[in-house]
């Protein structure tokens, strides 16, 4: 299973790094990767690079959407995708700072809401070396 992170990126700061977006995700893997003596440092770099989430409204919105899909569920904080007919099983959990998507493959039906919801979204996996913009195909 592969664990995704999701940030939302200042719109200055993608348009620095939408050519070279492996700067941007070796800056937050090395924040992610910081010992616990530089959590203060980390946090403020952190801070300089993305945008809030609302969670509580965010987490609303989507139960809303999709509470009435079969495939959908939610427990406690986290959103759930187990579609058989896709062979999808995605866990969505939101956070203040980010969101944390868990798949068993690299596609996600939350990447459409989200596409709708947001711009500027980077995803990326600091265990298996994964990053990219999220952005609508044409």
């Amino acid at each position: 299973m592969k664990v995704f992170y999701i940030f939302q990126i200042k719109k200055e700061l993608v348009s620095l790094y939408k050519e070279t977006p492996s700067i941007l995700f070796n800056i937050l893997r090395s924040i992610y990767y910081l010992d616990k003596e530089e959590v203060d440092y980390g946090y403020h770099l952190f801070k300089q690079i993305i945008v809030p989430f609302s969670k509580n409204e965010l987490d609303r919105k989507i139960f809303l959407k999709y509470h009435q899909d079969i495939p959908y569920t939610k427990q406690k904080n986290i959103h759930i995708f187990n579609n058989l007919y896709k062979d999808e099983v995605s866990r969505l959990q939101i956070n203040h700072f980010y969101m944390k998507l868990e798949v068993d493959q690299n596609f996600s039906s939350f990447y459409s809401y989200l596409l709708e919801e947001f711009d500027n979204l980077f995803v990326c996996s600091f265990k298996h070396i994964d990053f990219f913009f999220l952005e609508k195909k044409n």
